[in-house]
Order: structure tokens, then sequence, then C-alpha cells
């Protein structure tokens, strides 16, 4: 089979989609993929400087909004704008990620930073933007994992990560509730007829990636993996491709989740992968959409 690359987008044109974290890294290259196919492209970003930066170098039909992840509020406040000027959304690309090192932080909310910004800010806005999606002829959602759900484990006890803290496990148990949260999503909406699709990607380590960092710690394995994935790096135009296909293939499925071939899924062609025995099974799904329902008070499906 030929390999998947950005050539293959189909036209974009008369689509309006947000990405989230669109200044930079992943982000960047989906924004700018996308709207060289002809989108209208939200660069949803908590710096608008550096926004705005980004949308110079992208030029074509994009503009800059302010979105941090990490604040419900600020949620709220892009979701009641966009909600209003864009009637109809074609596709949101919950990209925007936090890698953080060193000691425990938190939100404006008191939530452990790495899951209000991977999981809960995310969640809230899907949930809040969904009447704008189902408004749309084949919207998607794709939301951003990482190889590093693999190895990680939710603790529904220590959501907050409140015992015991290491921050590359934190980011770990973070992507593992990312992916739980995109498996659920497409079960939900199949469940309600929804005409929108929830996809999943991870780019495997790039060279604007700080997944190695989240494997240290990990045990022997862990520590292989991010030594052979600081030689095995991809480009960030090659790891924005899983969610590329993801957002625009026309024969994706609700539910498919796609990320690099080769070296532990580190980097290489895109391909069909699959996520962690927790991440597919619907009883945890079920959990943690109940648990994000009340940290958020965003209730939806």
């Amino acid at each position: 089979m030929t390999e998947w690359t950005a050539d293959r987008i189909p036209d974009q044109h008369g689509r309006t989609a947000v990405v989230t974290g669109a200044n930079s890294g992943l982000g960047l290259v989906t924004a700018t993929a996308l709207a060289r196919h002809g989108a209208h492209v939200v660069l949803a970003v908590r710096n608008t400087a550096a926004g705005r930066q980004a949308a110079r170098r992208i030029g074509g039909n994009v503009e800059v909004r302010e979105l941090d992840l990490a604040s419900l509020a600020s949620v709220r406040a892009f979701a009641a704008t966009l909600t209003v000027d864009h009637p109809v959304l074609d596709l949101l690309v919950n990209n925007a990620g936090a890698v953080l090192l060193g000691p425990r932080r938190t939100s404006p909310d008191g939530f452990e930073l790495h899951l209000a910004t991977n999981l809960l800010g995310h969640f809230a806005l899907t949930g809040l933007l969904l009447g704008n999606l189902a408004a749309a002829r084949a919207a998607r959602v794709v939301s951003l994992s990482s190889v590093t759900h693999r190895n990680a484990h939710l603790d529904f006890a220590d959501l907050m990560g409140e015992r015991g803290y290491r921050a590359a496990a934190a980011y770990g148990r973070s992507k593992l509730a990312t992916t739980i949260f995109g498996v659920a999503l497409d079960r939900r909406l199949r469940a309600a007829g929804s005409p929108v699709l929830s996809t999943l990607a991870h780019p495997g380590i790039t060279r604007t990636n700080l997944t190695p960092r989240a494997w240290e710690n990990r045990g022997r394995r862990g520590r292989v993996i991010a030594w052979l994935g600081l030689l095995a790096t991809q480009s960030v135009e090659r790891g924005a491709l899983p969610q590329l296909r993801a957002a625009t293939d026309p024969g994706v499925r609700g539910g498919q989740f796609f990320g690099p071939s080769r070296l532990f899924q580190t980097w290489g062609p895109v391909t069909e992968v699959r996520c962690s025995r927790e991440a597919a099974d619907p009883a945890v799904g079920r959990r943690l959409w109940t648990a994000a329902q009340e940290l958020t008070g965003v209730s939806y499906l």
C-alpha cells in the first residue's frame, strides 16, 4: 500500500477547523497543512502573540483565538464566542498538551496540570462545541494520544496524583486518560446516532516532542525506548501525519487510531494502531467520563 502523506489530504475548502496548540510543533504543522488545502483554520493558542506569528507563517485563511486549556474559564470563554462566530464546525483537533518536569503543579481550577491540560480542558471544549460539530456534514474530533499511554494506569482514587507524584508518570496517565476519552467519545457518538466521528492519533517521537522524558523512570524497557527514541526521532512534519490522516482521510472510521509503524511505534509510515487494554475497556471509559463531567461541570452524550 502507498505510504500516506500530506499530499493525500483532500480539498478542505469550505471546511472550518479548530487546532489547539497550533502556534508550534505538531499543531503548527497540522494547521499549516489544513490551511494549505483550503480550510479556514482557527489557531487556538494560549500565547496569542506566538499565534499571530504562526498565522503569518501559515498564510491563507486563518485566525487566532486565545485558549488556555488548563483553565476551564478560558475554555468556556473560547467556546462561547466560537459557537456564535462559527455555527458549523467541521474539525476539532485536540492537539495541545503539557509535558512538565519537576514538582507537581496545579491548574487555576486546582487540578494536576497534566490532567487539566491534556484531558479535562479538551473534554470540556469538545462538549461545548459538539453542537457546532453536529451541524456539519461529516465532522471529526481528533484526540492526540502518546506511546506512553500503554505503560500507564489510572488510579481513580488519586486522579490528581497527590500521592507519590512523578512528572513522567503523570504525563503518561494524562495521555492514557486522553486515549480513553477518544475511545469513549466514539462509543457515545455512535450510540447517540451522531454524524460526528471521534478518531485518535499519536506522533511517535518527534524532534519537537518531549516524549522521551516521559519514559524516564519507567523501568528498563522505558529507558531503552527513551534512548532508542532519541536516535530514531522523526521530523515534526512526519510526526503530524497520523493526526492529519485521522482528521482528513475520507476512509477513516470512528474509533480508528493512527500512529507510526516502526520501533515501538516511535517513527515510520502511518498505520492503524491499537490502544492499550485499559484504554479500550468500556467500564473504564464510563468511569472516566463520569469523573470528567463532575470535574469540569460539562455534561454531554
